[in-house]
């Protein structure tokens, strides 16, 4: 629902900035190629916005026809037209006061003029010209030579674009492959790939000026926030990364020529703040690139592909994965089944898990932790069934103490529920439990997150572990802003934490340390150098005094988040971009969990990947190894 939202408010916005910068002209027209059944002109007349504009709606001439057999059909629709609206002539299938539809194949520039003209469009009244993801559909020489052909024909022109971008990236990936499976492939693509070069394909084809956001900065920047928060309201949402990536693969462009005052919609309107005007900046520098793996022994191993799960090492090497969304007995589903992986003879296996299911108690969780307390113990907190529904509370997970690496293959899983004082601390989800000490006492630090009332949080609540009492401890210093899907990491005692979805669903770039002190604990900020780039749905683990985040979504669209490294001790931080070039598939690095093994080196990469818009389902298909042997040389 989003994604269309955006799509029809960006069109509408320059729409009617262009009626608005024009309405005190004598004429104006609207020439709307591949119109399809758009019901533009019946919106804006019945708005009363039409007073000296005639719109022409250009689509094949079958479509064109089924578009004018039904406006006959429907009085509401007839009525708006008026009582000229009648029967057209050839390829004018339909012809009103105010009103053209014609049958063209618009590729064809000599037969389009031709009909255009013959409909009575005048050359020489400012022309907007419409062409909403209809252009990739073309050969790239026929759309070139639409576009240029628009410029030299109208003196007074402005051209308005809305389609996809950035082909390369995994959502890219997934995005071309469906529209290839549909025999509709996307021809812009491959000679356009980006903003930039949308741009200058316009000013090179005699449009003087050209200005282009991607959805992501025209929903930031072009919507008043009073409209965004009504839209982030209207329905239960959990889908961030996804309406993000979304957004970052479409873009809108707005070119004219001749046109006084010249025509600037794409202006910003809302004010950015800092922070989030760096999120829009340009390419991201990276100083490196770290190779993947994948584990091929894990082929084809069930319960592995999934995204929204969480991933704990409940002993040296062996992983437990619970929760999540992916598949399932053959259907895409919130997960029920546990997952184990251990690591013999360095490679990694499977392992069977048992447990009670189907267990209530569980309730298919989705964006839970997972906090391994002891060789036999660890503490499920939060997660979520529907976003429209409560939290989930506390359970512990009991395993026995003989399942290590050279046991046996199946590992059996014991859920306890609790009730714990500190239940509000539970009834969340995207928030981050880390273990941490105070006056040499043990404690879980549940932080953030969001609820179903609540779209973000910024409480904290420190649990005393085993028996998970609710203890106050004094923290002072600046309080971070509040956040969810954040990262947090135990560090020296405290917790670092790093990055999250803010208020506005806008990516953080802040890290903050949770210090111990003597009394209590202090917030404090780290501060990186170069800034770090807002992002959240990443992973984190810190060694050797550096913090490493893993994946994540950001609105740099030139790329996707690879491995950040930042020195806790000088704050610098540098961002390497993963090699997947060893890879068959795309590797969508959010929703998915990591495991960091110090030993070796080595970072293993579970689950990811999300729901892409319309385009289908993408689940990364098995494990990645990633080696950071090479950034992560000992001092």
């Amino acid at each position: 629902h989003r994604g269309y939202y955006i799509r029809a408010r960006a069109v509408d916005h320059c729409v009617q900035d262009f009626l608005l910068k024009t309405q005190c002209l004598p004429g104006t027209q609207i020439l709307s190629l591949g119109a399809g059944f758009d019901s533009l002109y019946f919106r804006l007349k019945d708005l009363g916005l039409l007073h000296h504009t005639v719109v022409y709606e250009v689509d094949f001439p079958n479509v064109a026809c089924q578009k004018a057999a039904l406006i006959k059909r429907m009085k509401e629709l007839s009525a708006l037209v008026g009582d000229t609206g009648g029967e057209g002539l050839g390829a004018i299938t339909f012809s009103g006061e105010d009103y053209k539809l014609l049958g063209v194949d618009l590729s064809e520039l000599s037969e389009l003029e031709r009909t255009l003209q013959e409909a009575g469009l005048n050359n020489e009244i400012p022309t907007l010209f419409i062409a909403e993801v209809v252009l990739t559909y073309m050969d790239n020489t026929r759309s070139d030579a639409l576009i240029q052909w628009a410029a030299e024909h109208f003196p007074q022109a402005c051209f308005l674009v809305y389609e996809q971008v950035h082909p390369e990236d995994p959502f890219g990936h997934v995005m071309q492959q469906h529209f290839s499976q549909l025999n509709t492939a996307l021809h812009s693509l491959a000679k356009y790939p980006d903003c930039e070069a949308q741009q200058r394909r316009f000013l090179g084809r005699g449009w003087t000026e050209c200005s282009v956001m991607d959805m992501n900065e025209f929903f930031t920047c072009c919507i008043p926030e009073d409209e965004q928060q009504r839209v982030q309201t209207l329905e239960p949402f959990d889908e961030y990364e996804e309406w993000h990536l979304k957004c970052s693969h479409y873009f809108v462009l707005a070119a004219s020529k001749g046109m006084e005052p010249s025509w600037t919609p794409l202006l910003p309107s809302v004010t950015v703040p800092g922070p989030l005007a760096h999120s829009h900046a340009g390419p991201v520098g990276m100083a490196g690139s770290v190779p993947a793996a994948a584990c091929a022994r894990l082929s084809g191993v069930p319960g592995l592909r999934r995204y929204g799960h969480h991933s704990a090492l409940i002993k040296p090497n062996v992983i437990l994965t619970t929760g999540g969304f992916g598949e399932e007995d053959g259907q895409h589903r919130r997960m029920r089944n546990f997952h184990v992986l251990s690591k013999h003879a360095g490679n990694w296996k499977a392992v069977c898990v048992t447990q009670n299911i189907p267990d209530k108690r569980w309730g298919e969780r989705l964006y839970h932790t997972v906090s391994c307390l002891s060789d036999t113990l660890a503490l499920v907190v939060g997660g979520r069934t529907s976003p429209s529904s409560a939290g989930l509370g506390m359970l512990w997970l009991k395993f026995p103490k003989s399942c290590n690496t050279s046991g046996p293959d199946e590992v059996a899983v014991e859920l306890v529920s609790l009730q714990p004082a500190a239940e509000a601390a539970a009834l969340r989800w995207r928030h981050s439990t880390t273990e941490m000490t105070f006056k040499g006492e043990h404690y879980l630090f549940v932080y953030g997150g969001r609820s179903a009332l609540e779209p973000v949080l910024g409480d904290w609540y420190f649990l005393h572990t085993p028996e998970l009492s609710y203890t106050v401890i004094a923290v002072e210093g600046p309080v971070p802003e509040s956040r969810h899907s954040h990262s947090a990491c135990s560090w020296e005692g405290g917790v670092l934490i790093a990055g999250g979805l803010g208020a506005a669903e806008q990516p953080l770039g802040s890290v903050f340390l949770l210090r111990e002190l003597e009394h209590g604990f202090q917030w404090q900020t780290i501060e990186t150098h170069p800034p770090l780039v807002p992002r959240y749905s990443h992973t984190a683990h810190v060694h050797e005094g550096k913090l490493l985040l893993v994946g994540g979504v950001w609105f740099h669209a030139s790329s996707v988040p690879g491995i950040t490294v930042i020195d806790l001790m000088t704050g610098l931080c540098l961002d390497y971009m993963i090699n997947v070039e060893h890879l068959e598939w795309p590797l969508m690095l959010h929703n998915h969990s990591s495991v960091f093994l110090p030993n070796e080196k080595e970072l293993l990469v579970i689950g990811g990947g999300g729901n892409c818009f319309s385009f289908g389902t993408h689940l990364n298909p098995e494990p990645v190894s990633l080696s950071l042997s090479s950034i992560l040389i000992s001092h």
